[in-house]
């Protein structure tokens, strides 16, 4: 008990009880992904509905709508279009158009049209196919408006932006948007072939598992670092001071017992006359 030691041990077990932490965080992230994996599939595994059937008066895509199907009609508004960029689709990098679908009651939602993969290093689309003339019937997968913390990302600037938002393009946009947006799976007039579909969700548990058992091994580990380190020190203090590693005792040269008597007389009791 010194303070070298007690404030590593105090060191160590703050740094064990963040990994412990950790680890529970991990696990409250596996339950609300197990939570959200219910939904989705129930979603999926849901019959196409009109789109003011599935979303209430508020107009906000929450989380119990993520990616139910829903049909809606309206005219695009090619003239308000964005190209987000920065997109990865299947390993490939590129662009997904979004075009506001303005419905009959004034209010409008963001679609997602689809995939333009990138050619070389071009920052925009070199081609965007066109909006079908008049009015169309999308079904899609509706998703919940992207988050981005404190980015910039979810506003338009220049007819671009890095993330779908309905609030975000709401007042670039001059319209009344949805919060939330409409991934396409069919529509008529159909789409144009240059687009590639979307992806599916993923319904699976992550890494959350393994990565909360990591943080709890991380947790003994340091803990049992700091009992044996401890043990040592402590069979090393508790050791005799005379003694030699293998507990036997020290002994040095010059402490070696000397057989009685000298040379000559050892020579005289065994018959040899001393030497002159």
């Amino acid at each position: 008990m010194n303070p070298r030691w007690i404030g590593t041990a105090l060191v160590i077990l703050v740094l064990s009880g963040a990994c412990v932490q950790l680890g529970r965080w991990q696990f409250h992230r596996l339950d609300e992904r197990k939570d959200r994996n219910d939904v989705t599939r129930t979603n999926l595994a849901a019959a196409p509905a009109p789109l003011t059937e599935i979303v209430g008066p508020d107009h906000v895509v929450g989380r119990q709508h993520d990616w139910r199907t829903a049909v809606v009609s309206g005219r695009y508004d090619a003239a308000k279009q964005v190209v987000v960029r920065y997109r990865n689709v299947r390993d490939r990098p590129g662009f997904e158009i979004v075009t506001p679908l303005v419905l009959p009651d004034g209010t409008a939602l963001l679609v997602n049209r689809g995939f333009l993969a990138r050619q070389g290093s071009e920052l925009a689309p070199a081609t965007i196919p066109p909006v079908p003339a008049g009015e169309v019937t999308v079904t899609g997968r509706l998703r919940r408006s992207e988050q981005g913390g404190s980015t910039s990302g979810g506003t338009p600037v220049d007819g671009t932006a890095r993330l779908i938002s309905g609030p975000g393009y709401a007042a670039a946009l001059g319209l009344k948007l949805y919060d939330g947006y409409l991934a396409v799976e069919q529509q008529q007039p159909a789409a144009d072939p240059a687009f590639a579909t979307l992806p599916g969700p993923e319904v699976d548990d992550g890494p959350h598992f393994f990565y909360g058992l990591q943080w709890f091994f991380f947790a003994l580990l340091a803990i049992g670092g700091l009992v044996y380190f401890s043990r040592q020190d402590v069979q090393r203090d508790d050791a005799p001071a005379d003694a030699t590693p293998n507990g036997s005792p020290d002994r040095t040269p010059d402490s070696e017992p000397v057989p009685a008597g000298t040379t000559a007389d050892r020579e005289q009791d065994n018959g040899v006359p001393p030497a002159p």
